[in-house]
């Protein structure tokens, strides 16, 4: 459902494909994050088919069941450990159909794996389902990648009037306002005071965001958010440093191999932070806060202080520095 989730689940790909490489996989995908799967490696289609969160929607889990059933898959991974989503496969009658117990789901799941609770992150969850049962974990996952053709990207620049020099994508927005940093208007003014283009990147959620930030910072900012994920793609692959909070243009711009800032507050960089690795990982470390990290979407304690006490001036020193590190040419 999350776009984040969907980036970090190309692992699961790359598993797969290491065990099966004469296999295809396909990838269930809504229609948020679709765009995504032409950019990675690995998938052969992506089948895109929105579920409503809040009912059953009998008629469009018969269309699905439907759908995979014609495709005749032999295995079928159920991530989300919720019963809706096993639906589908079981009334498709795929033959191995592989996921954690929980939810009710038997019957409907004929490949059953235990200790989920033990596992610590989101990615060891789901990537162990990749594997064969009773396997242990690697010590490392393959990373997420996403490829954009040079072409595409010079393409976009074209259309969307930018320059080739190394521009900085901000990317404002997150699910939950405790995740969004503070400072970003103030940070992007800094960015053109020092002679960079500053970039704005989102969905419609953060066209407030973007006016605010391009009203602070005047003509040498762009708000380039919009309603087509794809556009986002395109605006972190191009970009020279992108910094992020905690969301999915976090994740994406790390697998597209862009550096990345991410900025942490409530929540834990070992559980969310990309597997890519990050540029930086800016945290803030005036004070011990004994709520942080709370995982909260809501800041319910000292003032969100977490994100309030990383000064713009700190993530743009960080910005340029990480701008000089990959080789661009960084105004003086």
């Amino acid at each position: 459902m999350w776009i984040g989730d969907f980036v970090r689940n190309h692992t699961v790909v790359r598993v797969l494909k290491e065990r099966w490489p004469n296999r295809p996989v396909d990838l269930l995908t809504t229609s948020l994050c679709a765009p995504l799967v032409d950019y990675m490696p690995g998938v052969r289609a992506g089948i895109v088919w929105d579920l409503p969160r809040s009912r059953l929607a009998v008629g469009r889990q018969l269309g699905l069941a439907k759908l995979l059933r014609k495709r005749n898959y032999g295995t079928a991974l159920v991530l989300p450990r919720t019963w809706k989503a096993a639906i589908a496969p079981a009334l498709a009658g795929i033959p191995e159909r592989i996921g954690f117990v929980g939810e009710f789901r038997f019957g409907l799941l004929n490949r059953w794996r235990w200790g989920e609770k033990k596992l610590p992150r989101f990615i060891d969850k789901n990537a162990a389902l990749a594997q064969p049962d009773g396997a242990p974990l690697p010590a490392e996952w393959p990373v997420p990648q996403l490829r954009v053709p040079a072409e595409e990207i010079a393409r976009w620049r074209q259309a969307n009037g930018l320059s080739a020099g190394a521009a900085v994508a901000l990317a404002p927005g997150s699910i939950g306002v405790s995740k969004r940093w503070t400072y970003y208007p103030e940070a992007a003014r800094l960015l053109v005071e020092r002679g960079l283009e500053v970039w704005v990147v989102g969905g419609p959620a953060e066209k407030g965001l973007a006016q605010e930030i391009v009203a602070a910072g005047g003509p040498g900012v762009r708000d380039l958010t919009g309603t087509d994920l794809r556009n986002g793609v395109l605006a972190m692959a191009a970009a020279g440093v992108a910094i992020s909070n905690d969301s999915g243009l976090m994740h994406i711009a790390a697998a597209l191999g862009t550096p990345t800032m991410g900025i942490f507050g409530p929540t834990s960089p070992y559980l969310w932070a990309p597997l890519n690795g990050l540029a930086a990982t800016v945290v803030q470390d005036k004070s011990v806060l004994a709520c942080q990290p709370c995982q909260s979407t809501t800041c319910k304690m000292n003032d969100h202080r977490c994100m309030r006490d990383i000064a713009a001036s700190e993530v743009v020193g960080i910005a340029q520095r990480v701008l000089r590190e990959a080789g661009a040419k960084v105004p003086t």
